[in-house]
């Protein structure tokens, strides 16, 4: 797909740059540390995801776009057997697309060596912005590996991909943000969307309230499954954003990418 790459990056920089400037205007919680150094560890985690899906794409050799790609020359997957309304084919395929990505999030908290891996993302004390990007490598290419075999299964078009792909980055950058909103346009808005209020709560240190709100996008999975939590006990401000490493650990590289093999 032509300049799929370019329209990627260019509305995850501005979206980024957007909920970066908010969030430093109207902020919702005060930050527990420096953001400087927590930037930089969460950015260069997204470097070395991004040289690990290049890896990825030399050995199999598609990603998730040109899976699509491939499936629709191939005639290989569930829509271009059927050939329906291509828009609703576009619309069934990011449900389900972002179903899986619910469902994947769930079992990341339910199967151990998976939570090991997840943890990384859920180790970061101040949540905002940069910590929709703050992942482990190993987390990243076991997500592409799964999206390429649905991508196959379900056989969408290579344009309902990137859409899918940027509604879900920008989705995620917009909850993870600390932008302070209203009660009332929060409650508007989480009747579609994952609002930063909604995902703060499966940020707690708390694991029954980090095992709930799963979605990064809508909100409809977790009303629908039983795993939507509305408010923290005892309201936002009692929420303790990261796991037990309340310290300066999780703000160092290192100790982040070797954090899924520690015993602890």
């Amino acid at each position: 797909m032509n300049n799929e790459i370019a329209y990627r990056i260019g509305f995850f920089i501005g979206l980024f740059l957007l909920f970066a400037a908010l969030e430093t205007l109207w902020p919702k919680r005060a930050r527990t540390q420096p953001r400087a150094r927590r930037w930089i560890t969460n950015w260069a985690l997204v470097v070395i995801d991004s040289f690990a899906l290049r890896a990825l794409a030399l050995l199999l050799p598609l990603l998730a776009v040109g899976a699509a790609i491939d499936a629709g020359q191939s005639q290989v997957g569930i829509f271009n057997v059927l050939a329906w309304n291509p828009w609703i084919e576009a619309a069934i395929a990011i449900s389900i697309l972002d179903l899986a990505i619910w469902l994947q999030h769930l079992i990341t908290h339910k199967v151990p060596i998976l939570w090991r891996l997840h943890r990384v993302h859920h180790s970061d004390r101040d949540m905002d912005v940069t910590t929709a990007i703050r992942f482990h490598p190993v987390e990243i290419l076991l997500s592409m590996a799964l999206k390429i075999g649905l991508v196959y299964a379900i056989g969408p078009a290579a344009w309902a991909v990137v859409v899918f792909e940027i509604i879900l980055n920008g989705t995620a950058l917009f909850n993870h943000a600390n932008i302070k909103l209203s009660p009332g346009l929060d409650r508007a808005v989480r009747r579609v969307l994952v609002t930063p209020d909604m995902h703060r709560i499966h940020h707690s240190s708390k694991r029954e309230e980090h095992d709930s709100n799963y979605g990064f996008s809508i909100s409809l999975w977790d009303r629908l499954f039983g795993t939507y939590i509305g408010d923290a006990k005892g309201g936002d401000e009692t929420i303790n954003v990261g796991l037990q490493w309340q310290n300066e650990a999780p703000n160092k590289l290192g100790w982040a990418l070797i954090l899924p093999f520690r015993n602890k």
